[in-house]
């Protein structure tokens, strides 16, 4: 990584943002020491300037968060960081600094398409999903269909755990359906997003 630690006396900025739910954590700042320890240890740290030394995120708290990759900028004097965070981020016991709640878990399906792409263009003996891809679209859409009708099914109980199960099921191959179609997700989204301004 190219990055210009000269422009603010040796620190740049450091944004942290979830790496599943998508949201702005907070913003530290890192010295060289500080990203090297980020990336030695898995641990996000920070160099801080209250306390004139290296500080792990959630070195006395116990909420860590658990770094899943670092970005630079296009000018090399800033980073993003994506991290797990193991409890709230802020001081104040927020979820974010910013005060914001990180509940939402659906960044996942971007990940989750990401991985049904490569399963689709890198197939190997032991993946489901690459298996479906090779019996082809008729056996994609009809699973989807069978998939759908157990969800109904489970509609008519009470039982939670089984209703979910076939949640989970009816999404993830629907998004195979799509992948094996040639369209993302992002245009299903724009059918909605032009739907809902009328």
């Amino acid at each position: 990584m190219n990055i210009d630690f000269t422009k603010m006396n040796g620190l740049i900025p450091a944004i942290v943002q979830d790496a599943v739910t998508g949201k702005v954590l907070m913003q530290g700042f890192m010295n060289e020491e500080a990203l090297a320890k980020t990336q030695e240890t898995g641990m996000v740290t920070f160099f801080s300037r209250s306390k004139d030394r290296l500080w792990t995120k959630g070195e006395t708290s116990g909420n860590f968060m658990e770094l899943v990759s670092i970005a630079v900028d296009c000018d090399g004097d800033s980073i993003l960081v994506k991290a797990n965070p193991k409890g709230p981020v802020c001081h104040t016991g927020a979820d974010t600094c910013f005060a914001e709640i990180n509940s939402s878990k659906t960044g996942f399906i971007d990940q989750l398409r990401e991985i049904i792409k490569d399963r689709k263009n890198n197939p190997y003996d032991k993946s489901y999903t690459a298996s479906l891809f090779a019996k082809g679209i008729n056996k994609i859409a009809q699973k989807v269909g069978e998939e759908a009708v157990e969800i109904v099914i489970e509609a008519k109980d009470n039982n939670k755990e089984l209703f979910l199960g076939e949640a989970a099921d009816l999404l993830f191959h629907y998004l195979v359906l799509l992948e094996a179609k040639g369209y993302e997700l992002d245009e299903v989204m724009e059918v909605l997003i032009e739907r809902h301004k009328k």
